[in-house]
């Protein structure tokens, strides 16, 4: 079982950067894909970006593609979500989740994941 603990949201200008993290406690997130998705106020959860079990292969939406970077450290058990040029648009509460089975590719549907993160929020605001 995954522990999913998600930082390095706040407050940040538009056209401005900042790097989310998702540490993972259990065993088995270096075998795991992972994802990240967003909730904004009023608006169902959407995928943002997912990247493989290994760190070879990761996609993302058409919203934050070249602007938004997913990655691993199977080492330190944590992924990353690095964003630019922020967007007003992008304020939300981002999530990470670990994949629901091993050594997948990941997903761009919720269902795919069974282990959530509380959430972090970010707010693109001048």
């Amino acid at each position: 079982q995954e522990k999913l603990v998600e930082s390095g949201g706040g407050l940040v200008q538009p056209g401005g950067s900042l790097r989310l993290s998702c540490a993972a406690s259990g065993r088995t997130f270096s075998s795991r894909a992972m994802g990240w998705f967003r909730q904004a106020p009023g608006k169902e959860r959407e995928f943002v970006a997912a990247i493989n079990w290994s760190g070879v292969n990761a996609y993302y939406a058409d919203s934050v593609k070249g602007r938004f970077t997913i990655s691993r450290d199977n080492a330190k058990n944590t992924v990353y979500l690095q964003m630019i040029s922020l967007k007003v648009e992008a304020t939300a509460v981002y999530y990470c989740a670990a994949d629901r089975g091993i050594y997948g590719v990941g997903s761009t549907h919720e269902g795919g994941y069974d282990y959530w993160g509380q959430g972090t929020q970010v707010t693109v605001s001048s």
